[in-house]
């Protein structure tokens, strides 16, 4: 049977800035929802997706928070619609949050409040550590400082493999497996995902909108070791709201309660009956966003 998703009220429109690497110049491809003419009165929410994801996973989010913030949801380089770079070495941390603090810049704005999940939080956390950081308050969603090698491990498996499909329905098959963490997901929202984490091919097959050179990227930074951005998170000094899935494989209770005692004043809520990550795409999930906005 062939998709019919109903598309989303046309509260958004489609931007892009210009990236600056070794390689040269990158287009990033952003999507800014809610009433331009309110911008100015409004504050700013800049929501970055996971690894292998796309600006279009915060469009439940986004839809429901733009009528009190300008929202504001980038593909980060090498997926969904921005540019490809030429060489693996291209993507790093240190690309994306440079790439992350020219898109601020384009904003025209000094106060950010930051919405990560899982990279996109890592991303937040760096940025939020840094003196003069334009980031008021920083929600960071199922990642931590810590995170094993055993769970890298686990997106290095599928991240950024060459693969064609025949059609929609196998994407989402694949995105299914992969992604079998992820809650809540209704039948509506696989769809969803799958049709905007893939194109079609000049042979009239699909593939999913992440450069594979993002895969060999991510596979040649594992080492032997945990991540550990422990001196990172000491540094944060603004307001934290930390989610996570209480069947998660990143962010562990461990991790989580040592988050809480260290570094910055932070809040935590777990979610039941979800891993990697929660996907804010139910109204608890983002009534907990909201809320903690809302009084911080």
């Amino acid at each position: 049977m062939p998709h019919r998703i109903k598309q989303p009220p046309k509260a958004y429109s489609r931007h892009y800035h210009l990236g600056l690497g070794f390689h040269g110049f990158h287009r990033i491809n952003y999507l800014e929802w809610g009433d331009a003419e309110q911008f100015k009165h409004q504050e700013t929410l800049l929501c970055v997706h996971g690894l292998t994801r796309n600006a279009r996973d915060f469009d439940y989010f986004a839809e429901r928070m733009c009528t009190k913030y300008r929202v504001v949801c980038p593909d980060v380089v090498g997926r969904g619609d921005s540019d490809h770079i030429t060489t693996p070495d291209g993507y790093n941390y240190l690309q994306y949050n440079s790439d992350m603090n020219a898109l601020i810049a384009r904003l025209g704005v000094t106060e950010i409040n930051w919405i990560g999940t899982s990279m996109g939080g890592i991303i937040g956390m760096v940025l939020a550590s840094v003196a003069q950081s334009p980031i008021r308050r920083l929600v960071v969603n199922d990642i931590g400082p810590e995170v094993s090698r055993e769970a890298l491990m686990s997106i290095a498996e599928y991240i950024g493999r060459s693969e064609e499909f025949a059609s929609v329905d196998e994407v989402e098959a694949l995105l299914r497996s992969i992604y079998k963490e992820f809650a809540p997901m209704s039948d509506a929202d696989w769809a969803h995902m799958a049709k905007y984490s893939c194109c079609r091919t000049n042979h009239g097959t699909f593939r999913l909108k992440v450069d594979s050179r993002v895969g060999e990227a991510f596979r040649d930074s594992i080492s032997y070791f945990n991540v550990d951005m422990w001196e990172t998170w000491e540094r944060i000094t603004c307001p934290v709201l930390i989610l996570r899935g209480r069947e998660s494989s990143f962010l562990s209770e461990e991790t989580a309660t040592r988050m809480l005692a260290r570094g910055p004043e932070t809040t935590l809520v777990e979610f039941d009956d979800t891993g990697h990550t929660p996907t804010l795409r139910n109204e608890e999930q983002v009534a907990v966003i909201s809320d903690w906005l809302e009084n911080n």
